[in-house]
């Protein structure tokens, strides 16, 4: 774990919320000059505090309208099934999360479909065809009451 001050919990939080921030944005917002600033930036980016930038799409706008969010048990839990498995879920690129769980299911992962009957063709072509799946249960989502958040940094 990275020891973080207040002014890099300041970053990490402004950067959240907005990372196309300039840097000279970014430095007026925590109170730094831009050098200090983007050697800030820089080092927990190294340190990988920071893995990445990225656009947050809406899935409605671009049809993809239906969320499911999908458990998943496995009838064999040998490491080479394992990694054959998790190999396939990062390779679906409807599976836009996915979680090793604890508890009754194996994983839980996420979804993103344009329509049930998407879902349905999924479920029979890609998940079905995943190595010893035991189950596969779902959960539709109706909407969004909290969308992706900041991390709580601070």
């Amino acid at each position: 774990m990275v020891t973080l001050d207040d002014i890099d919990k300041h970053i990490l939080l402004e950067l959240q919320l907005d990372g196309r921030l300039t840097n000279q944005e970014l430095a007026d917002r925590v109170g730094l000059s831009p050098s200090p600033c983007l050697r800030r930036v820089r080092a927990l980016e190294q340190a990988g505090v920071i893995t990445g930038y990225r656009a947050v799409v809406s899935p409605e706008a671009v049809g993809l309208s239906i969320t499911a969010l999908v458990r998943l048990t496995l009838s064999s839990h040998a490491q080479d099934t394992v990694a054959a498995v998790e190999r396939e879920l990062r390779e679906v690129p409807e599976i836009v999360e996915a979680y090793l769980l604890a508890g009754d299911a194996d994983y839980l992962v996420k979804v993103v479909v344009a329509s049930f009957a998407a879902y349905e063709v999924f479920v029979r072509d890609r998940l079905r065809t995943i190595p010893s799946l035991a189950s596969i249960e779902t959960t539709f989502a109706f909407g969004t009451t909290k969308p992706v958040s900041p991390l709580p940094v601070a």
